[in-house]
């Protein structure tokens, strides 16, 4: 009997996972991508089949440990948030050309409005760069299905596929049917040719040609999936090219069913074929989509129409998330006749009563303590420059510490902090977490140390990666050996304890190091008030047993 689930759109993409055979997911947390591997952590099947599921120190050695799986004959998934694509697009993009022995998915969970992000990328145009196949489900059912189908598919075709959602998908419920008897792993093989995975330029340069020829046979079986549906309308006055979650806001835009042709396009690359038939149907064409206009560049390649409307004319806004008011409103600038939505206006009025409330760092919590001291000792200095990082700490640029003054990219805290002593600033300081240090941050020390760059570095060690919920953090405890590893001297590594009573000799030591002519590193270590809660209500679980 077909068992029925009410999942996250990021737990139906981890339970498809495993009933599809997964061997391994390798992941950095990243919201909106995180409880994907949660999921797989807690899940039954998955431990008693022994799926490796620790976190990655980064996305870049996630996608290269998946590619060993893979090597070995393995099915593996790597999840990220869309700015990881950043990060492993150096493995990612060479993965097209070594191709796959075991299946690969890269989930990419892209974040439009920017909710915990710095960007609003659009992970697609990976899977166009890279040329490989790219799949974006439109519901949790979809999500869930269309693990197996890529999974078989990356198989098939020899070259990892790229599934994209978005934060409403991967955080809204729905239930979910799901298969009776999951696929067993793949037994480990030996088939993976080393002419193939070995990129000097005389084989990487036969490898190119053949996936460059294999495009023409992905775009034919994009036209031809059961994931991409071309629906007959009896008013061709109007076609609807839709994608991802952007199928359910049309969709929920029509009391009754919706009249005009609709193509929903959930495998790429672009079925030209049916866009074309499309076109050729209909007197104008409305493209909704969530991200940037990734299909509407492409489909004004493909044809001449000046009817074309989307969110390169204004009919949809090119920034923000799309939402069913989005879609209703753009609707109704084409005037169109049938439109009668099946929610009620006064769900699209703003609410008064809801009063936007900032974010804010913990009460409690050592952070808070690491800016006090930092903005205490700095008010002795002219001028100086904090460079942040990628953490809940971010949260120090605003009131009432307003201590830090860039936040760029994982890790680019130091490297700022470097590249700004290099031009003379003083004082130069990098405020990193404990989690991202080891992400991103290590190498760009590495560099400061060969230098001596004079720089202070703060690594506030909350012994977790806090901003997404908690995970573990890859450097636990291992902060001061990576350092002296390194080659910093142990007279300029300092571990202090941010409480109130300890802030004497907090700034003093804060004071110290940025007078020291070169580089120094201060690790303030308190755990993370939410996880010490946590570990507390176990402790005393325990206990009571």
């Amino acid at each position: 009997m077909t068992e029925r689930k009410l999942l996250l759109g990021d737990e139906a993409i981890a339970l498809g996972a495993i009933h599809a055979g997964l061997s391994g997911v390798y992941a950095y947390p990243g919201t909106p991508s995180t409880e994907i591997t949660e999921f797989i952590q807690g899940n039954s099947l998955a431990r008693e089949r022994g799926i490796h599921c620790r976190w990655s120190t980064n996305e870049k050695t996630a996608m290269e440990e998946a590619l060993g799986m893979s090597f070995m004959g393995k099915r593996a998934l790597v999840c990220m948030k869309h700015v990881g694509m950043n990060v492993c697009a150096d493995p990612f993009v060479n993965s097209g050309m070594t191709g796959v022995n075991g299946g690969v998915v890269v989930l990419a969970a892209d974040d439009p409005s920017m909710h915990s992000s710095q960007d609003e990328q659009d992970s697609r145009f990976y899977g166009k760069f890279a040329m490989i196949p790219t799949f974006e489900p439109s519901n949790q059912q979809e999500a869930y299905d269309m693990m197996a189908a890529a999974f078989d598919y990356s198989e098939q075709q020899q070259l990892p596929v790229l599934m994209r959602v978005t934060t409403r998908m991967a955080h809204s419920r729905a239930v979910v049917e799901c298969i009776d008897v999951p696929r067993q792993q793949n037994s480990l093989n030996y088939n993976a040719e080393a002419k193939n995975w070995v990129l000097l330029p005389a084989n990487a340069r036969k490898r190119n040609d053949i996936v460059t020829a294999q495009q023409a046979q992905l775009e034919q079986d994009a036209a031809n999936s059961t994931y991409n549906i071309y629906k007959e309308g009896t008013d061709t006055s109007l076609g609807i090219l839709t994608s991802g979650i952007g199928y359910n806001y049309v969709m929920e835009g029509f009391a009754d069913q919706c009249p005009y042709p609709i193509l929903k396009i959930s495998q790429y690359p672009l079925p030209k074929t049916l866009v074309r038939r499309l076109m050729a149907e209909c007197r104008q064409v409305l493209i909704v989509e969530e991200g940037q206009p990734f299909i509407e560049d492409m489909v004004r390649g493909v044809s001449e129409s000046p009817n074309i409307r989307g969110k390169l004319d204004g009919t949809l806004p090119r920034t923000g998330e799309l939402t069913p008011d989005a879609v209703k409103q753009a609707l109704a600038k084409l005037s169109v006749s049938h439109f009668q939505s099946s929610i009620p206006d006064e769900c699209f009025a703003p609410c008064e009563d809801v009063v936007p409330r900032p974010p804010a760092l913990c009460q409690g919590c050592g952070h808070r303590d690491v800016y006090a001291a930092l903005n205490e000792v700095l008010r002795e200095y002219d001028n100086p420059r904090v460079f942040g990082d990628i953490g809940c700490y971010t949260l120090g640029f605003l009131p009432p510490f307003r201590a830090i003054h860039s936040c760029v990219d994982m890790g680019a805290s130091i490297t700022m902090a470097k590249g700004a002593a290099d031009a003379g600033q003083w004082p130069a300081v990098a405020v990193i977490g404990d989690s991202t240090f080891t992400h991103s941050g290590m190498t760009g020390l590495l560099d400061a140390i060969n230098e001596n760059a004079n720089i202070t570095v703060i690594i506030s060690d909350n012994l977790t990666t806090g901003m997404t919920g908690g995970q573990d953090s890859a450097g636990t405890n291992k902060f001061e050996a990576i350092c002296r590893g390194l080659g910093l001297s142990d007279d300029h590594l300092k571990v202090v304890v941010p409480l109130p009573k300890n802030m004497p000799e907090i700034t003093q030591i804060i004071r110290d190091e940025i007078n020291y002519k070169g580089t120094s590193v201060i690790i303030p270590r308190r755990e993370c008030m939410q996880t010490l809660q946590r570990h507390l209500k176990q402790k005393k679980a325990q206990t009571a047993k």
